[in-house]
């Protein structure tokens, strides 16, 4: 368990596969986009590319949030703040990226050439359940 994130918002993350919103900054601006996590013990692993690479790259602040709604009504939300890392490691992103894809109920191979490995460390976590 990690000090930054309570239990219950750990077991938010680890349980019921849905799908985060990364946030980065670039210019001043902020960038949000979608996508897929794997979480253990006050670190959030994703596998990316593009603009939010390019963001993480230039500034390693971040902040994720999560959610379940049913019919667009909130069940859950969990919001971290933390501090990126890219990992330019091609054995350590094709071991996360078959982690998330397990995760998420695709082949674990799917967009194994395509990302690269970001660890975001989580610093702050809050939550609330509806």
């Amino acid at each position: 368990m990690s000090d930054a994130v309570p239990p219950e918002a750990e077991r938010l993350l680890t349980g019921e596969p849905v799908a985060a919103h990364l946030a980065t900054c670039t210019d001043g601006r902020p960038h949000v986009a979608p996508l897929w996590f794997h979480y253990a013990d006050g670190v959030v692993e994703l596998v990316t590319t593009g603009r939010k690479l390019e963001n993480l790259r230039e500034n390693p602040h971040v902040s994720l949030s999560a959610q379940r709604a049913d019919g667009g009504i909130p069940e859950w939300t969990v919001t971290l703040l933390g501090t990126a890392t890219v990992v330019d490691d091609e054995a350590a992103t094709r071991e996360a990226n078959h982690r998330i894809n397990r995760r998420y109920g695709v082949p674990e191979d799917a967009w194994e050439d395509e990302n690269t490995l970001v660890r975001v460390e989580v610093g702050s976590a809050s939550y609330r359940t509806y």
